[in-house]
């Protein structure tokens, strides 16, 4: 039997009564998918799986996103293989590839080296980030718009020496305006919608007012009672939903890390009705 031992009060739960080397039932399937909207990251942990049986488990849930900057061809498979990662972007707070014209639904992120200390991911429940805003702030927030733009991300991995074109880039994703305030399609719940990787201003805002807003909004998720840590073992897999939380990889290691990761899509019953990928890009 599939079981859900929560982590934190309100993020997080370690799942345990399921093999993830076997096809699942749709029981099963259904049964994750009802405890990974209840608590929004799901760990599982001894799960000694490969590239294929990952794949496979990921496709239960969504269809494939293959990765945007991925060079090695048309694997979903993206391999995270770090040892200085302060700066590349994951060290900040985010939720991902929110300049997409429609952002994944959520990342299924395998361990398979660690470094011998170091190396946790935290992650951030975003409906508490907005619903524990003040209700004048909270109307405020559900009229207003953002710019995601994937500019910034950008000129941080070019300075830490990847090759990329960054005018391409901006050409294939340019600036892309969406509300701040996300309704979840299968949970009806909103969460805050902005991040620190990605978003560079209130639409509606003048300069002034963004200053004093902007970075407050961006700041709020950082909350402690809204977070989960976790510190991996090889073999540890955690699925997280991206419409309700953000993330946070802590860039405290000098030693290899070697993550697998697959990112998924919602399926159409899944999907906003209207949403973040609404606004037209600008």
């Amino acid at each position: 039997m599939i079981e859900f031992k929560p982590v934190t009060r309100h993020i997080g739960a370690e799942v345990s009564g399921v093999d993830l080397r076997k096809p699942l039932s749709e029981g099963e399937v259904q049964e994750i998918r009802r405890g990974w909207l209840e608590h929004k990251v799901l760990f599982f942990r001894d799960q000694h799986i490969n590239d294929e049986e990952h794949v496979r488990f990921a496709e239960n849930f969504g269809s494939i996103n293959h990765p945007a900057f991925k060079k090695d061809g048309g694997s979903p498979i993206h391999v995270l293989d770090q040892t200085d990662p302060k700066g590349e972007g994951g060290d900040e707070w985010h939720s991902d590839n929110t300049f997409e014209p429609v952002p994944p639904m959520g990342s299924l992120l395998r361990c398979v080296q660690l470094p011998s200390v170091g190396g946790d991911t935290m992650w951030a429940n975003s409906y508490l980030a907005y619903e524990t805003l003040s209700p004048p702030i909270q109307r405020l927030c559900d009229e207003l718009t953002a710019i995601h733009d994937i500019t910034a991300s950008m000129k941080k991995a070019i300075s830490k020496g990847h090759d990329f074109d960054l005018a391409e880039i901006q050409a294939k994703w340019p600036p892309i305006e969406r509300p701040v305030v996300r309704v979840h399609a299968e949970t009806g719940r909103k969460a805050l919608f902005v991040n620190r990787a990605s978003t560079t201003r209130l639409v509606q805002l003048s300069d002034r007012e963004n200053e004093a807003l902007l970075p407050y909004l961006i700041d709020h998720i950082r909350s402690p009672e809204y977070q989960v840590r976790l510190k991996w073992q090889p073999g540890t897999l955690a699925f997280w939903d991206n419409r309700s939380t953000q993330h946070y990889a802590v860039a405290d290691y000098t030693e290899r890390r070697r993550m697998h990761r697959v990112t998924v899509n919602a399926f159409p019953e899944h999907a906003d009705a209207q949403g973040p990928e609404e606004p037209e890009a600008r």
